[in-house]
């Protein structure tokens, strides 16, 4: 299959291992997801969906694990605009 670009980023890494599996999915969100991604094929489409995915919780959980660090750093926070309610 070879790497996809997703505007301009390279995804993760896709699997060499391919298996037949079969699903019931709705063909109008095929579709969608086959024009947003640009992907020729539906099988494309939900790689790339399926890829777009897993980056996305990837990068949620770091978002996470970072703010958690932030907090329990102890840094004290001034809100200098007095916009926050205390």
């Amino acid at each position: 299959m070879g790497k996809l670009k997703c505007n301009g980023a390279s995804p993760m890494a896709t699997t060499t291992k391919r298996t037949h599996k079969h699903f019931q999915l709705d063909a109008t969100k095929i579709k969608r997801a086959q024009n947003a991604l640009r992907a020729k094929t539906e099988t494309e489409a939900i790689e790339r969906a399926l890829d777009f995915t897993m980056a996305e919780y990837e990068k949620n959980r770091s978002v996470l694990q970072a703010t958690e660090r932030f907090f329990k750093s102890g840094i004290a926070i001034k809100d200098v605009y007095g916009a926050l309610i205390d």
